[in-house]
C-alpha cells in the first residue's frame, strides 16, 4: 500500500503484484474509488481535471450516492413540514471521509462519514456510514454499514454510479429483469436482454429484476437486496457507460413511496461488489 500526496489530494494506493490488480482511493473527494485493475487491465473512466477540481464534482471511478440517488423536484424535499435542499446524489461524494483503517496485508482501507452541522442543514438525522474496500484476486467487495444514531427512523435511498471503461452504447447485460423504464420518454418497456444507451441523454433502469447481480461484458456485479433497480447512463461523447446498483429511484425523498428505513440505533449492514471472470 501506498499512501501519497497527488495535487493537493491524499490517495490510497493498493497493489498485488502477484494478481496484477490494482485499487486507489481518495477519501477527500467523497471516499471515492478513482482507479480498479484486474489482470493489467483498467475498469474505470476517470476525468482527471474533475478530480482535481473541488468546485467540480467527479466524473467517474465510483462515486458515492448518499442519503440520496439521483436528483430532488427543485432540489429539495419536504420532511416533517420542513424543507430540504439536497444537491443530486446527496452529499457523501462532496465530503471529505475520515480513514479509519488500512491493512495492507489483506488490501483493504475502512473510511467513514458522519453527520455534522453541515449535513444535518440537508438531512436532519445523526449517522455514520461505514465503507471497508477489499480488493481480492479478481473481484472488489465493499462492506458497508449505515448506522442511525438519530432518535427516529432514517430514511436512505443509497447507491453507487460506477463509470466503467467503454467505448460500445449497445450491449448485452445478463439479468432476470424483465422490464425498464426509460427516462428519455417515460415509457416503461420490455427488456429484452440488450441495453441501448445509443442517442439517449437521459439513464434507462432496471425495475423488476429478483437476482442481486448484472453481468456484463466480462464484468459481474453482485448487490445486497436493499439495491432494488440498476440504473444504466452515458455520455455520447466519452468513453464510459454508468451502471448503478440503487436503493430506491430518482425523487424518492419527494414521493416516500419506496423509501428504506433505519430504526434509531440500528445498522444496516450490505455489500456491493464487482468481479472479473478469471482466465
Amino acid at each position: 500500500m501506498e499512501n501519497n500526496f497527488v495535487e493537493g489530494l491524499h490517495t490510497y494506493n493498493f497493489y498485488n503484484t502477484t494478481t496484477n490488480s490494482w485499487l486507489t482511493v481518495v477519501p477527500e473527494r467523497g471516499g471515492i474509488i478513482t482507479e480498479l485493475g484486474f489482470a493489467g487491465k483498467e475498469l474505470l473512466y476517470l476525468n482527471k481535471d474533475t478530480l482535481y477540481n473541488k468546485d467540480k464534482n467527479v466524473r467517474g471511478g465510483i462515486p458515492i450516492l448518499f442519503p440520496i440517488s439521483g436528483q430532488l423536484t427543485n432540489g429539495e424535499y419536504t420532511w416533517n413540514d420542513q424543507v430540504y435542499p439536497m444537491s443530486n446524489h446527496g452529499f457523501a461524494r462532496n465530503l471529505v471521509w475520515s480513514v479509519l483503517d488500512t491493512n495492507e496485508q489483506h488490501s483493504s482501507i475502512t473510511l467513514q462519514l458522519s453527520s455534522n452541522e453541515e449535513t444535518r442543514k440537508s438531512f436532519p438525522f445523526d449517522f455514520d456510514v461505514t465503507f471497508t474496500y477489499i480488493l481480492k484476486e479478481n473481484e472488489l467487495v465493499i462492506e458497508q454499514q449505515y448506522r442511525n444514531t438519530s432518535n427516529a427512523p432514517m430514511p436512505i435511498a443509497a447507491g453507487f454510479h460506477p463509470y466503467f471503461k467503454s467505448d460500445i452504447k449497445v450491449f448485452p447485460m445478463a439479468t432476470d429483469a424483465t422490464k425498464l423504464y426509460d427516462y428519455n420518454d417515460g415509457l416503461v418497456k420490455p427488456y429484452n436482454g440488450m441495453v441501448d444507451l445509443e442517442a439517449k441523454k437521459e439513464a434507462v433502469v432496471l425495475l423488476d429484476a429478483q437476482q442481486n447481480k448484472v453481468e456484463f461484458d466480462s464484468i459481474t456485479l453482485t448487490y445486497g437486496q436493499e439495491f432494488r433497480y440498476v440504473m444504466l447512463w452515458t455520455e455520447q461523447e466519452n468513453d464510459f457507460v454508468c451502471v448503478e446498483p440503487w436503493m430506491s429511484l430518482t425523487d424518492e425523498f419527494n414521493k416516500k413511496n419506496d423509501l428504506l428505513y433505519i430504526e434509531p440505533g440500528e445498522t444496516l449492514n450490505t455489500v456491493f461488489s464487482i468481479a472479473i471472470k478469471s482466465t
